[in-house]
């Protein structure tokens, strides 16, 4: 987070391969615009002449880790904004990076960039993880129901036990008279886990 106002924004729009960077000085005249690979070694290197004092925004939805890490291990003030939320402030028809670089560091300099809160690095870790096991109990969920469903659509016999139990599921899939609805369904129970 920026607590005084620094000599140089840096706006960057970020993506996973790719990103834009664009300095833009407190007086408003724009400097260096230029996309280039995402990776710190680039970054580092075009911010070098005008690092003291720096102030990044970013705008992304998901890669902006490794450029938080980067910023905090340099020094250097650096404020996440949600990309779709700064592509509402700055409004516009266009949406491209050559346009939404320059606006990013616009909205940091004039202290209208809409905040964004970050899980803190050591928190990272736990947080993907959770993502990762909410994603994996979705997923599950899925195919139980698929499962409940496909029984319920040919109006066969209930199961009559909790097929979220290993146990419970031997014999379910060859209950079912179709030859291709046993097969779905045992790759269903199958990648149950």
């Amino acid at each position: 987070m920026l607590h005084q106002a620094p000599p140089f924004y840096w706006g960057i729009d970020l993506h996973a391969r790719r990103m834009s960077v664009c300095l833009v000085r407190h007086d408003s005249e724009r400097g260096l615009h230029r996309p280039m690979p995402a990776a710190p070694a680039p970054l580092l290197h075009a911010i070098a002449p005008e690092r003291d004092g720096l102030g990044v925004a970013v705008a992304c939805l998901c890669t902006w880790d490794w450029l938080a890490a980067l910023c905090a291990a340099a020094g250097m003030a650096c404020g996440l904004g949600q990309a779709l939320s700064m592509h509402a402030i700055h409004g516009g028809q266009a949406k491209q990076d050559k346009i939404d670089a320059p606006k990013i560091a616009a909205l940091l300099r004039g202290g209208l960039r809409p905040q964004a809160s970050g899980s803190p690095a050591e928190r990272r870790a736990t947080r993907d993880r959770w993502r990762r096991r909410t994603h994996g109990m979705r997923k599950r969920a899925e195919l139980l129901a698929h499962v409940q469903n496909t029984n319920s659509q040919y109006n066969w016999p209930e199961i009559g036990k909790k097929i979220a139990y290993k146990a419970n599921r031997a014999g379910v899939a060859e209950r079912l008279s179709d030859s291709a609805v046993p097969k779905t369904i045992a790759v269903d129970l199958a990648l149950i886990t």
